[in-house]
């Protein structure tokens, strides 16, 4: 299954949130299980107590060394591969990236690339599994804390689901970040244990809910989409250039989600540098005809959380880019 690429020309953008009923948003099988919840609220207990025992350098260190490396793994990986099918790797490598995601405590492979095409079907829509237009809390972690979308949409993703290792690494999801848990604990004691494992898996989580709560309200529009999809550099910074989130959902199945050279995505570096020494392949990127069409006038639905480059930066690099494509078409 591969999603649009991106949206076709002639499309009025409005830049509003879709109009979501109370009676599907009060829904009985649309709320918070709280009792299925309490081992999410547990584990950020057990974070705040990286600071009972205290925060030296190397915990720091090793705390946002988990965070940058498992979003590589969750954004490269969960995202762009599984669910967008952006570039192409062995089978075998296939499930190592797989293995590495799973580390980040966020269900399974499948759950997860299954659920977010269908966000990409309905978004911002009554049908989006975490609309922003329910709110913030919806849209962060609400929705994953509802038993209604606990289990995975094998039909969906029937492309990935063939592969016998990954709904054994589907089905048993718990089991790499509890395997990455202990072995902190036996490298570096209950600091590792708790201010690099527990620390940065609720800094992890967060991190990439707010892509699902932010990223379709603060920040700029560039190209006309049917939802409210925006880009930040702040949520880029973060979740290693997911932030970029209206150039993605203008075009979805391509591998760099930063479009320009200012637009700094830490995800597509890596997998082109693991394309230089062949362990993934074929990365989809746009052409520059694309990347010039189905533009937003410049300073529309522009929404804090530094949308992009200051006002100049940005006129400089967009004649920068408009030159080089006019020679090209020379």
């Amino acid at each position: 299954m591969l999603l649009l690429e991106h949206r076709p020309s002639g499309h009025q953008d409005s830049g509003e949130l879709p109009i979501v009923s109370k009676a599907y948003i009060n829904a009985p099988d649309e709320r918070v299980d709280w009792v299925k919840s309490i081992p999410f609220f547990t584990i950020h207990l057990l974070a705040l107590g990286s600071f009972w025992f205290g925060m030296t350098w190397s915990t720091v260190a090793l705390c946002l060394g988990l965070y940058y490396v498992r979003m590589f793994f969750l954004t490269a990986t969960y995202h762009r591969y599984f669910s967008h099918r952006s570039y192409k790797m062995g089978r075998v490598m296939q499930f190592l990236m797989a293995l590495g995601a799973t580390t980040t405590a966020q269900k399974g492979v499948l759950w997860w690339a299954a659920h977010h095409r269908h966000h990409h079907k309905y978004s911002d829509m009554e049908q989006d599994v975490h609309s922003p237009k329910r709110g913030f809390w919806w849209s962060h972690v609400g929705w994953i804390l509802c038993t209604k979308y606990d289990e995975t949409r094998f039909d969906l993703i029937k492309d990935f689901a063939k592969f016998p290792e990954l709904r054994l690494l589907n089905k048993y999801h718990l089991v790499p970040p509890a395997l990455l848990g202990v072995s902190c604990f036996l490298l570096g004691g209950w600091q590792a244990l708790f201010g690099g494992f527990f620390l940065s898996t609720v800094l992890l989580w967060h991190g990439t809910f707010t892509i699902n709560s932010l990223s379709h309200v603060f920040g700029r529009r560039r190209y006309v989409t049917t939802d409210t999809s925006r880009n930040s550099a702040i949520l880029a910074l973060i979740t290693c250039g997911e932030g970029w989130h209206n150039n993605h959902h203008y075009y979805q199945s391509t591998a760099n989600q930063g479009f320009f050279w200012w637009e700094i995505d830490l995800t597509y570096y890596v997998l082109k540098a693991m394309s230089w020494v062949g362990l993934v392949s074929d990365l989809r990127t746009p052409s520059k005809a694309v990347l010039g069409r189905d533009r937003i006038a410049d300073g529309h639905h522009d929404v804090g959380l530094l949308g992009e480059l200051p006002a100049k930066a940005r006129e400089a690099a967009a004649q920068l880019v408009a030159g080089s494509m006019a020679t090209s078409a020379d």
